[in-house]
C-alpha cells in the first residue's frame, strides 16, 4: 500500500492487526492492546494505534520501544487528533512517526503537518498526490506550532 510520509508517496509494509490478531514485526496496535500486552512483546518494530478518545500521555514512557504512532481518524469533523499530534511533538517529545490515517480530507493535511503529523494514510477514492500537494498548499505561516516554534514577526525589528 501507498502513503505519504516525509513529503513523498512512498510504499508502505505496516499492518494495522485486530485485538486477537498474532503480532508481528511492523504491526499497529491499539492503545488498550499495548498496555496490556507491553511488558511481554518482543518484536522491535511496533506501532501503537491511538482513537480520538486515547490519551496521547499514555505512551509518554514508552516512546523508545514505539516506532510509529497511528491517529486513527474516524470521520473528517473529528479534530482530536490535533490535539494528540500536537500533545506527542510538543509536550512528550515524541520523535518517531505519527500517522494519520482514516477519513480526513485535503484541505487538513497542511494543518495536521503542522502539529507533527509526517506520514498520511487516507481512506476514500482521492488521490495521493492531491493530498500531497496538500503539504505546500501555503508559503507562510503566522502561528507558531510544532513545526515552527517562533512567530514569524518575531525577527522583525521593533516587533
Amino acid at each position: 500500500m501507498q502513503i505519504i510520509k516525509d513529503g513523498r508517496i512512498i510504499e508502505d509494509d505496516w499492518r494495522h492487526l485486530s485485538d486477537d490478531a498474532a503480532v508481528a514485526e511492523k504491526s499497529t496496535l491499539t492503545l488498550a492492546r499495548w498496555l496490556a500486552e507491553k511488558e511481554n512483546l518482543t518484536v522491535s518494530d511496533i506501532g501503537v494505534r491511538l482513537n480520538g478518545g486515547d490519551d496521547a500521555g499514555a505512551l509518554e514512557n514508552d516512546l523508545a520501544r514505539v516506532a510509529l504512532v497511528v491517529l486513527d481518524i474516524p470521520a473528517m469533523t473529528d479534530g482530536r487528533c490535533f490535539s494528540q499530534a500536537r500533545q506527542l511533538r510538543d509536550s512528550i517529545h515524541f520523535q518517531g512517526e505519527i500517522r494519520a490515517r482514516g477519513s480526513f480530507i485535503r484541505d487538513q493535511v497542511y494543518f495536521l503537518s503542522r502539529v507533527g503529523v509526517n506520514s498520511f494514510e487516507p481512506s476514500g477514492e482521492q488521490p495521493l498526490a492531491s493530498f500531497l500537494t496538500a503539504l505546500s498548499d501555503f508559503s507562510v505561516s503566522y502561528q507558531t506550532s510544532s513545526d515552527r516554534p517562533g512567530v514569524l514577526f518575531a525577527g522583525r525589528h521593533g516587533a
